[in-house]
């Protein structure tokens, strides 16, 4: 039994509400054939639809054998429409390429019934409609009214409870619609068969009750039924009614059927397809080779040129943009004064950088998300050299101090730009440059002893890395830098040199913490820098850390761009090491302990330099004078005839009978000059060259 409840549905354009059903009631019986009549926008096929589960009502019930449609989602209309509505349309709707037989197996097929079976069904309910013989053909091979009657048999496979059929003689001739009635009727004595028709002819003819329907309402019933009141009946519930879903195996088998009878429409498609799919394939893979070749420009030439915050700022631009052409003229006799100085002074950015790292550090940025890695640099630079254990010979050679002597430091610009540094820190995110170079030999640093040897793309290295490792005398170096400074001609080996790996790996340096310079002296109560005491170094050098060089590595070919340059680079957690042991070092705490006072002098930093007293600076002992120039006056003897008769001449107006000694820093040339009267030294000339330096700010003894 199906019971329609206050059925209520509305169509609502924009601002307009159209009323389909308001309000229909109606029950039907289990077997009976019911016409729905009335005109064309009376509501009868909504009221079709709504039976069949292809349309939900808005408000109201649907009651199927006590069963309430009421909660059901589209899992159970599915259900629904699959195990009790059969449905007979208008214009067929027929699958063209299927075969009769497969067109009415379908419905059988989504209720995963096995293929034998569905075959059997099939055959009987084509039997019933009397197109058994016809199964074999294809729809377009049919009459009207015999693919009417397919639609029939598909519609009753199934054994549905209830057949819904919407003008099913809609499209054919009167001697064909008969012929599908007379089926209809034979149908509806075990079965619900509702029909909407507009022939009123046909409907009194063959159906056994006639439901009228006007604007959404029913206006009039030929054989109402009313169930008869149960009061221990139970109220309508929720209920799926059966399987309404293929396999994955049926899917497929069918998708492939399909395919297959039509093969011309399936070759075009998948090559037309393909071409849509190659050009839409084609056209992301240069976008993707685009994207990623910009990426990795950009990712590259950040490695080699990153963005870099320094601790102070000061903008040149602002320098170089101040213009008088703004100022009044000066008037005669005046001069009128450009701000250029306090205008650069005043542009001197000073930046928190601790302020700045622990806001990184925070959960207020997503910084290291959108980097590829941010690097911190403490300034600190780790004091290496060159050690040979046998000889007891080191060299400082980082910093480089070999050009101080030109007042050339490791950070000048000429330094720089002449490869006169050697060592540098690598990136803590090794990501950023490991892709970027081959292994020539050995491997990459893992540890703060290890360092590795970076060649030019060309597999070359300057000449001061090579005297660096000692391979080359560094007095060649030495005499070269000093020849410069002396304004000589500077006589170099222009010939170009040839070594092997194994000249370089496994090189050992020694890394000594600045802070071990430095000596507490008792006495004065001051640290006193050794680094001009050869024996404290050469112990200093026997136990400090090791600085061993592990690989060897060379920009890859191809690459444009690359983030190490050529020279000896060390990990990070040396730096780190460096910085965390001098925090517990002796003088850092000393002078952390009072920031006021130098400890390498004892001096308060906010004192006045007292003036330089020349006096202080050296003594003469007029003692050890004399004795030097001590000579035998009997021994002097004087040649009259060389020199003439000498005893008419009086020199004591010129030079005076005494003359002091004298005394000169500027002279080139010492000279010596005696001039005597009666066998008497009457004065002396000293001077002394002052070309190398008399006295040592650290080792005072020396001057």
């Amino acid at each position: 039994m199906l019971q329609i409840r206050d059925i209520h549905k509305e169509y609502k354009t924009g601002s307009l509400v159209q009323k389909a059903l308001d309000g229909v009631s109606l029950n039907l019986r289990d077997n009976e054939f019911v016409a729905i009549l009335g005109p064309s926008g009376s509501g009868k096929t909504t009221l079709l639809n709504i039976i069949g589960g292809l349309d939900r009502y808005d408000s109201g019930d649907l009651i199927i054998n006590g069963v309430s449609t009421k909660r059901y989602r589209d899992r159970d209309w599915d259900s629904y429409r699959n195990h009790t509505i059969g449905f007979v349309f208008q214009s067929y709707n027929l699958i063209p390429h299927q075969t009769v037989l497969s067109n009415v197996e379908l419905a059988l097929t989504i209720s995963g019934i096995s293929k034998r079976e569905r075959k059997q069904k099939a055959l009987e309910a084509l039997e019933k409609v009397g197109l058994r013989e016809q199964a074999h053909k294809k729809p377009n091979q049919m009459s009207g009214g015999q693919m009417q009657r397919v639609a029939i048999a598909r519609a009753l496979v199934n054994d549905p409870k209830i057949l819904l059929a919407d003008e099913p003689t809609g499209a054919l001739d009167t001697e064909t619609s008969v012929q599908v009635m007379d089926l209809l009727k034979e149908v509806a004595k075990d079965r619900l068969v509702v029909m909407v028709t507009h022939n009123p002819e046909l409907a009194e003819e063959y159906a056994t009750r006639i439901v009228r329907v006007k604007d959404g309402r029913i206006t009039g019933d030929s054989d109402p039924f009313e169930p008869e009141a149960n009061p221990d009946a139970a109220a309508p519930v929720h209920k799926n009614l059966g399987k309404a879903s293929m396999s994955f195996l049926t899917a497929l088998a069918l998708s492939f059927n399909n395919l297959w009878t039509k093969k011309t429409r399936t070759v075009l498609v998948a090559f037309a397809g393909s071409i849509g799919i190659i050009g839409i394939a084609l056209i992301l893979s240069m976008s993707n080779g685009v994207n990623t070749y910009i990426d990795r420009i950009e990712a590259q030439t950040l490695s080699q040129y990153p963005l870099s915050i320094e601790r102070s700022s000061i903008s040149f631009i602002s320098m170089m943009m101040v213009s008088t052409d703004t100022w009044e003229p000066a008037a005669e006799g005046e001069i009128t004064e450009v701000p250029s100085v306090g205008q650069l002074l005043s542009t001197v950015q000073t930046n928190d950088l601790i302020s700045l790292k622990n806001y990184f550090d925070s959960d207020a940025t997503n910084i290291y998300e959108l980097t590829n890695g941010v690097e911190y640099s403490y300034g600190i630079d780790p004091q290496i050299f060159y050690y040979e254990k046998g000889t007891g010979k080191y060299r400082q050679v980082n910093p480089n101090n070999d050009f101080a002597s030109m007042g050339l430091s490791s950070g000048n610009v000429f330094s720089s730009a002449y490869s006169m540094n050697v060592f540098f820190e690598m990136p803590e995110n090794e990501s950023l440059y490991i892709d970027q170079y081959d292994i020539k030999a050995g491997r990459w640093p893992e540890n703060s002893q290890e360092a590795v040897l970076v060649l030019s793309v060309n597999g070359a290295v300057t000449d001061y890395i090579i005297y660096a490792f000692g391979l080359r005398d560094p007095a060649e170096l030495d005499k070269m830098v000093r020849d410069f400074s002396n304004g000589l001609e500077v006589v170099t080996d222009q010939e170009y040199y040839t070594w092997h790996y194994e000249d370089f790996m496994g090189t050992t340096f020694k890394v000594v913490p600045a802070y071990e310079f430095y000596k507490y002296d008792d006495k004065n109560k001051v640290y006193v820098d050794m680094r001009n005491d050869n024996d404290y170094m050469k112990d200093l050098m026997g136990k400090s850390q090791d600085l061993k060089i592990v690989g060897i590595v060379q920009p890859k070919a191809g690459e444009d761009i690359y983030m190490l340059n050529s020279g000896i680079y060390y990990g990070k957690n040396l730096v780190e090491e460096l910085r965390e042991s001098a925090e517990n070092a002796d003088i850092v705490k000393a002078q952390l302990a009072d920031r006021e006072v130098n400890v390498l002098t004892g001096e308060r930093f906010d004192e006045e330099e007292p003036d330089f007293d020349m006096s202080k600076l050296f003594s003469i002992d007029e003692d050890k004078i004399q004795d030097a120039f001590k000579f035998d006056e009997d021994k002097l003897t004087i040649d009259e005839e060389a020199f003439g008769d000498m005893s008419g001449i009086d020199l004591s107006g010129a030079l005076g009978s005494v003359m002091p000694l004298q005394m000169s820093h500027t002279a080139r040339h010492s000279s010596h000059s005696i001039f005597s009267t009666s066998g008497r030294v009457s004065s002396i000339s000293v001077s002394f060259s002052a070309h190398s330096s008399i006295f040592s700010q650290s080792r005072p003894e020396d001057a």
